[in-house]
């Protein structure tokens, strides 16, 4: 089944405005001239109003990093779905960095999952194991429950624009990426594994699975050759306009 590259930037906590506006303008051409990929860059909340203005009318989308559950209310520092939705088209969900410093769980995953498709917006939601899980032979049985739990009690129907990104906790910001086969097994056994048993058979092949873990322009192409790996969410080296340029361009080949 034909699946359209997503090349994705997660930006994270970097870039102020000018900033946001210098690195859109230094990669924009470049990422425009790319047909048959989808490019998308996750600035932070402050900087999602210039990089929307920057990017309209450009084949390039606008994410945001994180959402809050509720609409509205007394809930101090929180954004709502309803605040970006205007700006954004994706929303990250259950990044492993929210997870670990935020104390983020499957639950509040998935009541997230939830509020972004309530307000059309398309999530990203993160998955991986650590390196003890990894080592004890546990990433199967972690990844699928986090996939199950995530999406649990969600319509079908409503899951045509997920993306999953399968982020090995002990790869991220670490310089140690996983093997494109070992990422490209856990993708097709674990998570495809799972969404079919959430979805239906053709709706698990459908949905896009990405691999997020120091990808740099040098390994990137070794991973999106893979079957089942269809992009990437790109940290540190979406930083970089020519990097990620690059991995966009070799999520395309």
């Amino acid at each position: 089944m034909k699946r359209i590259p997503l090349a994705a930037g997660n930006w994270k906590l970097n870039k102020n405005i000018a900033e946001t506006s210098a690195l859109l303008e230094e990669m924009l051409q470049g990422l425009d001239a790319i047909d048959g990929v989808e490019k998308l860059v996750c600035p932070p909340f402050t900087s999602l109003e210039t990089a929307a203005r920057i990017l309209r009318g450009s084949s390039i989308s606008v994410g945001a990093q994180n959402i809050f559950w509720e609409e509205s209310g007394a809930y101090t520092g929180e954004i709502s779905p309803g605040m970006i939705k205007e700006l954004c088209t994706y929303v990250i969900i259950g990044h492993s960095e929210r997870r670990t410093y935020f104390h983020e769980t499957d639950d509040s995953v998935n009541r997230r999952v939830k509020a972004a498709l309530g307000a059309g917006l398309k999530p990203i939601v993160c998955v991986g194991e650590t390196l003890e899980q990894n080592e004890a032979g546990k990433t199967d049985k972690v990844v699928r429950a986090q996939v199950m739990k995530g999406l649990d009690g969600l319509q079908v129907e409503k899951l045509k624009d997920l993306v999953i990104a399968y982020e090995p906790v002990w790869a991220i910001g670490t310089g140690k990426a996983a093997t494109p086969e070992g990422a490209n097994a856990v993708i097709k056994d674990s998570i495809r594994g799972a969404l079919s048993e959430v979805l239906n058979q053709d709706l698990a092949d459908a949905v896009r699975v990405l691999y997020g873990g120091s990808i740099k322009p040098g390994n990137a192409a070794s991973f999106f050759c893979m079957p089942d790996i269809d992009g990437g969410l790109v940290g540190g080296a979406s930083l970089k306009a020519s990097d990620f340029v690059a991995i966009a361009e070799a999520a395309l080949e």
